[in-house]
């Protein structure tokens, strides 16, 4: 008998982390369909950041680029393919070509050692 509770313990445990897990690839999808509708479309790449989860770098149509951290690689996979969009394996070529960095980025990538703002 303490087993027959021990699983229903577990399985209602389980299904809330499912439940989680769900609202949050669909959060995240969220937020990358709104990137893209701003943008005229988009394309992503997901980078493994360890136990801190997955980067996911998102390029925009227009040139336009942003990122998001889901906790985990697999919720950044699942939030890249809800969104339907362009998934490239590796951030270069043709898909690191189409960034429009301007001024900012470039001062904030030098720091100090062109008189941009301190990189902190």
């Amino acid at each position: 008998m303490a087993d027959a509770e021990t699983q229903q313990v577990e399985t209602r445990a389980s299904g809330w982390a499912d439940r989680w897990a769900e609202r949050r690839v669909a959060r995240t999808a969220g937020r990358i369909d709104a990137f893209a509708k701003a943008h005229g479309g988009a394309e992503a790449q997901v980078a493994y950041l360890g136990e801190r989860g997955a980067r996911i770098v998102l390029v925009g149509e227009d040139g336009a680029w942003g990122d998001l951290v889901a906790r985990s690689h697999e919720t950044a996979r699942k939030a890249v393919e809800k969104s339907g969009i362009t998934v490239h394996d590796d951030f270069d070529g043709e898909f690191a070509a189409k960034v429009t960095t301007g001024r900012y980025e470039w001062s904030r990538m030098a720091g100090l050692q062109i008189g941009g703002p301190d990189n902190t």
